[in-house]
């Protein structure tokens, strides 16, 4: 898993991202169904928001980060980290 979704140059506004559309797509859901996930722990995010957040273009606040997990099914430290556990 790589972290090379943004336009060369520029930074990501977030670590997640791309660990968050790897695991989406491995489970075979779509965005919106992903919203549907996350609102099972009182987070709103629609489709928009979190393609934002798949490319790196959206921050995250510590309560998605911890809904993002749940959602998934995986640990923080993997959203943060992925497979290397390295940032």
């Amino acid at each position: 898993m790589t972290r090379s979704n943004q336009v060369p140059g520029t930074q990501p506004t977030n670590l997640i991202g791309p660990q968050v559309r790897w695991m989406r797509e491995r489970l075979g859901i779509t965005q919106d169904e992903l919203a549907g996930r996350l609102s099972r722990y009182g987070l709103e995010l629609d489709y928009v928001k979190i393609g934002q957040i798949e490319n790196g273009k959206r921050r995250v606040v510590d309560l998605e980060l911890l809904g993002f997990a749940r959602a998934l099914g995986v640990s923080v430290d993997w959203l943060l980290c992925g497979e290397n556990g390295r940032l």
